[in-house]
């Protein structure tokens, strides 16, 4: 049997691992399918208020504010930027885990 890869033609067939591999059998789907399911998590956290319930709960507490700002200011998106986005919402979030009320400001020019 001839195989084609990336280094040319080859007659070794390539192995199969599958079997190897002691892996749990799960009902969750292969694909998330985001496109779909995205906006009926969103709809439900809306629904259940949630953003709206933290800060009830936290309201009287010290606060605690990250100002963040404005997005891709100084150049085109990149990994930085994401990387950035997400330490900011660990902070925010982490600081409201630990009794602070933190609300989350975005910045604009």
């Amino acid at each position: 049997m001839k195989k084609i890869n990336y280094l040319g033609e080859s007659t070794l067939v390539p192995l199969e691992l599958k079997s190897t591999i002691n892996l749990p059998r799960t009902g969750f789907p292969m694909k998330a399918n985001l496109p779909q399911n995205e906006p009926k998590i969103m709809a439900r956290w809306e629904q259940m208020r949630i953003y709206e319930r933290i800060r009830e709960v936290r309201k009287g507490a010290p606060v605690y504010v990250l100002h963040d700002g404005p997005p891709y200011a100084n150049g085109p998106i990149h990994l930085g930027t994401a990387m950035n986005k997400c330490l900011k919402d660990f902070i925010v979030k982490s600081k409201s885990m630990s009794g602070f009320d933190s609300p989350y400001v975005p910045g604009w020019d």
